[in-house]
Parts: C-alpha cells; structure tokens; sequence
C-alpha cells in the first residue's frame, strides 16, 4: 500500500510540473531560511558551553549608582578576590584577569629565535584554568600560572613558534622576558567569548601601578572570574558577596554603593544589557526576533502550499470521488495526501540543504561566525527528519483533510468550486503572507533609517584622515619633531585613551552645588600634549587649553558640555571640583569647557567627560594625515619613524573613522539579515501568487473570453484579475503597519538618539508591496488578456 501511494504521489508530482515547481521551490526557500536561522540560533546559544563545568563559573561584576541610574560594570578591584574567597564558603576558586583587550592598545611581542608574533594575551591568577576548563594538550593545568615566569599558548601559538618541536619547558621571550612554557591548550573554539593566544601569570603583573592597586578599593580595572562548588548555588552565595565592598571599603561604597554580582558562564554572550543591576537582554533578543522570523518564513512557504493545493481541488476532485467510489477509506486518502506533501517537503529539504551549503560562506563572512553543517552528527540528521515530516504535515494538513472529505456524489455530478468557505480561508491565507512580509520590509526601512541617523550625529570631533596608533615607552617629544617633519601629517598629539574608546570613569567627590548622597563619574581623559583638541578638532566653548607649564596644569581640568550640565555649573569657569587620583583627593580648577565628543556609544546620550592633563599616562598616538599627501604615501613616510622608536614593535594604525564603524556592527547586522529575509519571504510569496494567478486565470478562461466578445478591453481584463490580489495585499498594509509600529517602537525605544516614526516608512512598504504584486501576477493578466476568445470559448 505504501509503495502505491509513493508511485501515486511521484506521478501528481510528475505530471503537475508548474505547480509542483512553485510548491517545491517555495517550500525549498522556506526550509533553507528556517534552517539557516536555526544553524546561527544554535551557534549563538552554544557559546560557552564547550568546557566541563561551565555551569559552576562566574564572573564577579559590579552594581552601582552611577548618576542617579544603577548599572552594570564588569571591572572590579582587586582587593574583592581575597574578599570572596575568604567571606563565602561556597566559592570553590577565584581568579583576577586582565585583558584580553589591551588597554591602552598594547602589542605584546612572543619572540623564539628569529620567529616574532603580536598576539593577543591575557593575564590570569594561578587558579584561572580551574575555574575556565579549557582543554590541555600538553603540561598540567594545576602548576601552570604559580610561578612569574610561566607561560601558558595555544596550540596554534605553539605551533608558529615551534613548529613541530614540543615546546613544553621550552623558553619564549616576551617583551624581552624570558618565560617557560608550562601547557598547551587546544585553540578556542570560535563560539567562546574569551579569545586569546597565551596566558602570562597574575603575580608578574603585579608591579608597578597594579602593586598600589592591589589594596585599594577605588581601581575598578580588573577582571574576576569565580567557580562554584559542586552542588551550590548562585542564589546560595548570592548573600554573601553582595555587600562585601560595604564591608571592607565603607568610604567607596559610600559614593558608589557597589553591589556585587555574579554572571554565570552561560550567559556571557547573550546577555550583556543590564537594566537596574538585572541582565535583560542583548544578543539574546535577536536570537529570538530571527528565530521568530525563520518560523513565520516557513509559514509562509507552508501558506504557499496550502493556497495552491486547495486551489487546484476541483482538478483532483475526480480522481477522489473515484477512490471513494471504488471503496477507498477517508483515512486512505488523508494518507495519500500527506504522504505527497511529506515527499514534497523531502524534495525541498534536499534543495534547501543545497542552497545552504552554497551561501553559508557568505552567510560566515556577513554574520562573523563560523557555522557549519553536521553532516556527521546523528541527532542532526534525526532533527532534519522530524523537521521535514513536520513541514510536510503543516503544508499538506489542511489540503489532505479539505480533499478527502469531498462527497463522491456532488463531485461526480459536476465539478466543484474552489469559491465558498474555501475560498474565503485562501484569502486569509494570502493576507496572512503579505502581512508578514510587509511587516519585515517595514523592519528592513526602520533599522536602516536609524544607522544612518545615528552615522550622521555630529560626533563632536574631525574623524577625516584621523590615524591612531600606540605609543607605550615612546618618547613623544622626538617622535611628534620627526613625524612632523615629513610633511605626512598636519597635527600630531598623545593621550591615554584613542578618541574612539573609553578606558575608564572615576568618581568626583566633590564639585559646587552637589547635593547629599549624590554621586557623579565622568570618563577620565588624559591627554599629555597641548594639541590634543587641535589635533582632534574638537571647538572650545568656553575658557582655554592647557599650557604645557607641568605645575599649572597638574591642577587644571577641562570638561566637556555633558559635564557642566550634570553637575548643573551655570558658571564652570574657575570652579573647583574634586576627585581621587593615586588614591590622594585631588582639587581641580575648571580652565575650560568643550564641544560633547561621542566616544562610546554612537547611539546613547554623550556621557561627561574630564580632559586632564597626565603626560605619563600617554599610550596613544592620533594624528591626521595631510590632505596634501595620499593616504598611502603618508603612512609610507611614517612608518619608519615608529618603528625607529619602537624597534620591536610593527607599526599598526587605526583609522578613527573605521573604528567608529565597528560601533554599528549589531545593528548592521541585523539590518541585513532582516533585509535578505524579508527578501527571500516576498519571493516566496511572489512565487504563491503567481501560482495563484495563473490558477485564476486558467478558472476564468471561458468568463475572460466571454467578456472580450462582449466588448471588454485588454486594461479591463487586466484589472479584473488583478484587483483581487491588490485588495488583499491592501488589507494585509492595513493589518503589517500597526503591528510593526508597535514592535518597532519597542526596539527603538532602547536607543537614546533614534529615529522617530512617521507615516512616511509605512506608505513606502505598502507601495513596495502593491508593486510587486502587480508585477508578479502581471504576466498571467495580461497573457490571459491577450488570448484569443475564439480559443477560450472552446475551453469547455
């Protein structure tokens, strides 16, 4: 019986090439889209999950009351390791890091023999790799980081250092340090938050500024993971570690309230929004919007299926008054119907599986991912078969239950329409497609329309051939006489931070009018060359710059616009304000106010900013190219000018303006992403309403001959098959522009500086929509506008 209904099933396939085409390669597109999106949902949800144990690790942050709003920082000082360790019995291991990004756009330098490699590190306390299990190829993880002159690589860093030559034991110099290599871990998968390349020990970063930090409570730099121990809870210690700053530094609390935390491993990557101290989302909401869109893109092209095999009902009505006749059973008959849709879906599962195959490089290389098919993994392919014999249900469902519950009767006498309740589903069907695909337009214009709002808000400074590179241990006096010497550059100056980053806020303890209990942080700016705004092009407000005079400007501050109205200064000129700096209270004199300068977040409100003048705090270089010199040419000149200074070093640069861009990558994303989408579901759509035309046209042959006959034109015709698809895709404008509306008021409600939504986006979708839906189902109009009448009364 099987094997009969396969043949049956082949052969309607075979036969119906049109519309067996547009069933397939709707349901093909549709398939391919749901399962690209899962591929990527899954990748997303499986970052950091690769390493045992990781539902017992932590990293310790901080809540605290930063002007009036709680929020989120992942920095912390050092003194709360020994305070967690030593307070909370169920902390089984606590490690400080710094890093992976290097503050203060640091190279380090791994050198073995004439072999030289700039890669990203990471230091770590002794017990770090017993928090993060990270594989160990080589050596042993429980003496790796105890000692200063240890080093932990990657196997691929040991590899292009080493060769095949086991390195355990061996010796690397970095940055001029000789350390030992005391493990190899296995490379990082991609889908880890954490990248590096080597790990250097926490007890030979301590010196220096990191020795005064390490008992001070008011140097949030660091990094603290945590691991749990066996069968305890986050609620469990949550207690404990909450109120330990209150405890052991009740000054710091006292202008913070810090509140200790704890994220677990898991969410590292998809939860990094924080709202009033509580992870709320992220990554994680576009993990959701995208899995919702694979669904409704499946939909879709079920709709598709559903629409144009009911429609051509009355062509198999025969064929199942017959089966019922010759004593075929209902249930028979559903299961025939089912079986062809199910074949159908198994067709269009290989065609999808194909297409996915073919643009997942493309798909990586947009996304950033590095997602890849399993095509060896059995829980895949037993997924992949549940996924297609549930398409083939949801597709065929409905056409199974309408055909097979005809009565052999009625549809013996003559043939049945496809008009009546049928009909009316059809179309709420149809409506149901379009108003999906127009919401997604709709989405694709918005998200667009607030990048380039956001990349066209005034940034406060010149980003037009602004360069940065690093500049630790440089002498910039020497560096800034030669590099402006080449003609290269039109201004040249040293700060702490590019002007594209921020690296650090610290509280004011004190500025005219402040009111009790209120606290205040500001981003700490230090600038070590009187050129700084000049360079930059950032205008004065008010007030002047910085001398160069050391004793004069040591207690001079210039702030930002921001700045002035948070501390609500009407006049900021000669005010004093105070804050710690080296742990020592600090009483500055206001010298002058500038322009807000976006550094952060493009889309947020311009936080408050204090320019200090720190000479020795100076590990960045930014200077603009001369637009007399092209682009090349003048880094050519450069080049050798840093490296003269910086033997060991590359020369690397950023352009200011690039880096600027990278702000936008989430949201360009999703733009794209929402754009492809909303594409792929119109042309599914497209490719139903065409079948739905053609179907339509092929009804009304003797009624469009009939009409000719009598006088009709060749327009008329055209709008008579053609009114009907453009009312429902009316109707479907009607239904998508509230509902976008409201979801994309949500979305833009997270962002400070955003678009605001007029009728404009919402007409522009609607005439996209009505376009295309005239061109598509133009070509059966007018085909069967053309055709001769002679030949359509003979139809029948």
């Amino acid at each position: 019986m099987l094997r009969t209904y396969l043949k049956t099933a082949w052969r309607d396939i075979a036969f119906n090439k049109l519309y067996s085409g547009l069933n397939i390669a709707g349901l093909a597109i549709g398939m391919a889209v749901a399962l690209l999106i899962g591929l990527w949902v899954y990748d997303q949800c499986s970052y950091d999950r690769f390493t045992p144990g990781y539902q017992q690790a932590y990293q310790v942050k901080y809540n605290f009351n930063n002007n009036g709003e709680i929020q989120t920082q992942s920095d912390v000082a050092i003194p709360l390791a020994a305070a967690i360790k030593n307070n909370v019995p169920g902390i089984a291991y606590t490690a400080l890091a710094y890093g992976p990004a290097p503050y203060g756009n640091q190279t380090d330098i791994l050198q073995v023999a004439d072999k030289k490699l700039s890669p990203t590190g990471l230091v770590a306390g002794a017990d770090f790799l017993k928090i993060i299990r990270l594989p160990v190829l080589e050596g042993s993880i429980d003496n790796a980081l105890n000692d200063y002159s240890n080093i932990v690589i990657t196997e691929s860093t040991a590899k292009a250092l080493f060769g095949d030559t086991d390195p355990l034991g061996k010796s690397i110099l970095h940055n001029n340090w000789n350390r030992k290599v005391t493990a190899v871990l296995k490379d990082l998968p991609a889908n880890s938050t954490l990248q590096f390349d080597y790990i250097t020990p926490w007890m030979s970063f301590e010196n220096g500024w990191v020795k005064l930090a390490s008992t001070n409570w008011n140097n949030s730099l660091f990094k603290l993971y945590a691991s749990l121990k066996p069968h305890v809870t986050f609620a469990q210690v949550e207690p404990g570690i909450k109120l330990l700053v209150q405890k052991y530094a009740p000054v710091t609390y006292q202008s913070f309230g810090q509140q200790v935390t704890m994220q677990p491993m898991k969410d590292w990557h998809l939860y990094t929004e924080y709202k009033n101290g509580i992870a709320v989302g992220g990554l994680i909401d576009y993990v959701w919007m995208f899995g919702i869109i694979g669904v409704l893109v499946l939909v879709i092209a079920c709709i598709n299926f559903m629409n144009l095999s009911t429609a051509r009902s009355a062509k198999r009505a025969k064929e199942v008054g017959i089966r019922k006749v010759v004593g075929s059973s209902t249930r028979g008959l559903i299961t025939q119907f089912l079986l062809e849709s199910t074949m159908m879906a198994a067709l269009a599962f290989l065609l999808a599986l194909a297409a996915v195959q073919t643009v997942l490089p493309s798909f990586n290389a947009l996304a950033g991912t590095h997602i890849a098919i399993p095509f060896r993994n059995t829980l895949f392919w037993l997924g992949m078969s549940g996924y297609v014999i549930f398409t083939g249900l949801l597709a065929g469902g409905r056409p199974a239950f309408y055909l097979s519950s005809m009565q052999p009767v009625k549809v013996l006498k003559g043939r049945p329409t496809s008009s009546g309740p049928t009909g009316h589903f059809r179309q709420v069907l149809v409506v149901l497609q379009y108003t999906c695909s127009i919401a997604l337009i709709t989405a694709t214009i918005v998200v667009y329309q607030q990048i380039d709002h956001a990349r066209n808000r005034p940034r406060g400074y010149d980003p037009n051939r602004l360069v940065i590179s690093e500049a630790v241990g440089v002498p910039f006096t020497k560096l800034k006489h030669d590099v402006m010497a080449t003609g290269a550059v039109s201004n040249i100056t040293e700060c702490l931070m590019p002007i594209t980053d921020v690296y650090s806020h610290d509280p004011l303890t004190d500025w005219p009018g402040k009111k009790a209990g209120e606290s205040l942080s500001l981003i700490d700016a230090a600038i070590g060359d009187t050129d700084y705004f000049k360079t930059l092009g950032v205008p004065f407000v008010a007030g002047r710059n910085f001398t160069g005079n050391v004793g004069a400007d040591s207690t001079a501050v210039i702030l930002n616009e921001a700045a002035v109205r948070r501390m609500r200064l009407k006049e900021p000129l000669n005010q004093t304000i105070s804050w710690s700096f080296n742990w020592v209270a600090q009483h500055m004199k206001v010298i002058g106010v500038v322009k807000d300068v976006l550094s952060n977040a493009p889309f947020a409100k311009a936080e408050p900013i204090m320019y200090i003048w720190q000479p020795g705090w100076s590990f960045t270089v930014m200077y603009r190219l001369s637009p007399q010199v092209g682009t090349q040419a003048a880094l050519d000149r450069i080049k050798p000018i840093f490296e003269k200074y910086r033997p060991d070093y590359p020369y690397q640069y950023h352009f200011a303006d690039e880096r600027y861009a990278e702000k936008f990558g989430r949201e360009r994303l999703v733009g794209r992403l929402a754009g492809i989408f909303a594409a792929l579901a119109i042309l599914i759509s497209c490719l139903g309403l065409f079948g739905l035309a053609s179907y339509m046209a092929e009804q009304r042959t003797r009624e469009i001959g009939i009409r000719k006959a009598l006088g009709a034109s060749v327009p008329q015709v055209i709008l008579l098959i053609t009114k009907d698809f453009v009312i429902l895709v009316a109707i479907s404008c009607l239904i998508a522009s509230p509902l976008a509306f409201y979801f994309l008021q949500r979305w833009l409600d997270g962002y400070y500086y955003r678009i605001q939504l007029g009728p404009g986006v919402f007409i522009l979708s609607a005439l996209m929509a009505i376009v295309i839906t005239i061109a598509t189902i133009s070509f059966q109009a007018i085909k069967a506008a053309l055709m001769n009448p002679v030949e359509s009364l003979r139809t029948e």
